[in-house]
């Protein structure tokens, strides 16, 4: 019988290790890559959350053998993308933003075979914000769940009693669509 190949995770997210845990895999390594996560002048939001997810899952491949998963997470209004904020008053500028609006968010999942092969996936998932009150921003900020997360948001933690409407995938807005990335699992031939 031949060796079954590693699932490497091209991410440091401990929100993705958890949320493949969900579906009962556990990557054998992660390597997150190092890349320019820069928007491309003309680039939509939706083309860059699908370009930055197979960049990192060539990245990763090409010095680490298996199959390789990554993913990559972009909020945005309109063409408008929301980074990840640094600071408080960051996230309280994307949540003053999002207050009362609809907002999308796309994820972007790549796997590369131990072939080379690749096969990506993008998720859109469009969702709206209630009307956010000031003690509603202050509460958020006190419990620093925003901080580094895309859009100034964690929908798994406080941001998800906001949500008035959500239609797509919960989990591609937590960074990992898991139908979608199951799918890819098992057509590129991935056997846990």
């Amino acid at each position: 019988m031949a060796e079954r190949a590693n699932l490497i995770l091209a991410s440091a997210s401990p929100r993705r290790r958890d949320l493949l845990a969900q579906i009962g895999l556990v990557p054998d390594h992660t390597a997150a890559a190092d890349l320019d996560e820069s928007p491309l002048k003309d680039e939509t939001p939706a083309q860059l959350a699908l370009r930055l997810a197979v960049s990192k899952a060539q990245a990763v491949a090409a010095v680490t053998p298996g199959f390789v998963l990554a993913a990559d997470t972009v909020v945005c209004l309109g063409r408008r993308v929301l980074d990840k904020p640094n600071a408080e008053a960051d996230v309280a500028a994307c949540l003053k933003l999002l207050s009362g609006r609809g907002h999308r968010v796309y994820t972007g999942v790549a796997v590369v075979s131990p072939a080379g092969k690749l096969s990506s996936r993008l998720v859109e998932t469009r969702l709206t914000f209630k009307r956010l009150t000031d003690s509603d921003i202050t509460a958020y900020l006190a419990c620093g769940e925003g901080i580094g997360k895309a859009g100034g948001y964690a929908i798994q933690g406080l941001a998800g009693s906001y949500v008035t409407q959500l239609v797509g995938s919960y989990t591609g807005v937590m960074g990992l669509p898991l139908y979608e990335t199951k799918c890819l699992l098992d057509g590129a031939g991935y056997r846990p």
